[in-house]
């Protein structure tokens, strides 16, 4: 059996030479919070041993962004330092990659302004808009990963001993991720096939909507014309392929911005801004969030809604079998990168230009006649379970099966 460090060493290098792919001479760089230290330095090694010409990392300790949120002056927490957005886009202009580690508390701002919060969220959103931009369209590779944090471990394992938590955690990322197999790197190239086949079975149809209905949810979704389905990986504008999240079990595209109409209930909690929004609903007319509710945190779901205009409507839709690896180990994981991954999803906000027919090479008024939607944030929200059915449209309003018990009907 693989020691724990063999397993980290191998999620390091999948992460390098799968998530991002990294070529001789190209820079990292790292968001990192400073649990995930002995992480970042196998993906240092890893990097190196690739080619990387440097390893910049960023860390960041939320302790430290909580204390800010409470006691800061109001005018910084609409501050976001301009010479730290530049130095993201220069590295990005170089040709960079970009890796973003996901380790958080879950509660951390439990009882924290919701409104503080959004503020301080919608300043960096503003100020890394043009980075933002390039991730968003694939010019640079990118990918998003998790490593346990103490506070995480005891939310998803609190039937553990605090000991056993963040191994219990460490042992659930390293499977979701193939970490555990003899090679993850061939573990990984056959999944991502098995994605692009879904992915072409969907460009083929060229739906023009999708009805889902479960529990609390009854929800008509229109695609634009020139939609495309994306999954499986994405290519960078050099041509080298790459994996933006993982684990990774969807394909995804854009909603039509105005095309959304009816109800749709969450079945996993949301962590927002170190919030816990949970048992939410929303409802849409002419694509708008119209009316919402949530049992547990309503303030912060509101200010995501209220960031700006487009926060208003969805950004993605994205298609994920309810029998899949993640969700099959039957683990809560309080965190989007896993649970959206265990669930079909919406996300709030922001659509992604490789979703539209030539998309990449628009600005944002033609993103917007081609029905995608622009805004500074872009949240995914779970609402997929064994009990949700989705019906698709076809252009000459032949009904479909598409999903039937939350899982693919063919």
């Amino acid at each position: 059996m693989s020691t724990f460090q063999e397993k980290l060493k191998k999620y390091a290098e999948i992460t390098v030479k799968i998530g991002l792919n990294i070529q001789k001479g190209q820079i990292l760089l790292i968001n990192a919070p400073i649990v995930s230290a002995e992480y970042v330095r196998e993906v240092a090694k890893a990097a190196y041993d690739a080619g990387a010409k440097n390893v910049h990392v960023e860390w960041v300790d939320e302790e430290l962004s909580k204390i800010k949120y409470e006691q800061a002056p109001e005018e910084s927490l609409m501050h976001f330092p301009s010479w730290k957005a530049k130095g993201y886009e220069e590295m990005a202009k170089d040709g960079c990659a970009y890796l973003a580690i996901s380790a958080s508390n879950p509660d951390l701002l439990k009882g924290v302004s919701a409104e503080r919060v959004a503020m301080t969220r919608k300043a960096q959103a503003e100020a890394m808009g043009s980075f933002r931009s390039m991730t968003r369209s694939n010019q640079i590779s990118w990918c998003v990963v998790s490593v346990p944090t103490p506070e995480w471990a005891a939310k998803v394992f609190p039937h553990l001993s605090e000991e056993k938590q963040v191994p219990a955690l460490w042992e659930s990322i390293f499977a979701c991720t193939r970490a555990t197999l003899d090679d993850p790197i061939k573990a990984w190239e056959e999944h991502s096939k098995q994605l692009l086949n879904k992915v072409e079975f969907l460009n083929s149809k060229k739906y023009k909507k999708l009805h889902y209905r479960g529990p609390g949810t009854d929800l008509f979704i229109e695609l634009p014309e020139k939609h495309i389905w994306v999954g499986g990986g994405g290519t960078n504008a050099k041509g080298v392929p790459f994996i933006p999240n993982m684990p990774t079990e969807e394909v995804f595209t854009t909603p039509l911005m105005e095309g959304v109409n009816g109800t749709v209930s969450s079945t996993k909690p949301l962590i927002l801004a170190g919030n816990v929004v949970d048992e939410f609903s929303l409802t849409f007319e002419k694509g708008r969030i119209i009316d919402f509710q949530a049992k547990e945190g309503y303030d912060a779901l509101k200010q995501l809604i209220e960031t700006d205009e487009g926060s208003h409507f969805l950004g993605e839709i994205a298609l994920v079998p309810h029998h899949s690896p993640i969700s099959n180990t039957n683990v809560l994981f309080y965190n989007t990168l896993f649970d959206e991954n265990a669930s079909n999803h919406l996300a709030i906000g922001n659509a992604y230009p490789i979703c539209i027919e030539g998309g990449t090479n628009m600005n944002a008024e033609e993103l917007k006649q081609n029905g995608s939607n622009s805004s500074l944030v872009h949240v995914d929200f779970m609402i997929g379970s064994a009990e949700m059915d989705i019906d698709a449209e076809t252009a000459d309003g032949v009904i479909e099966p598409l999903f039937r018990n939350g899982n693919w009907a063919n």
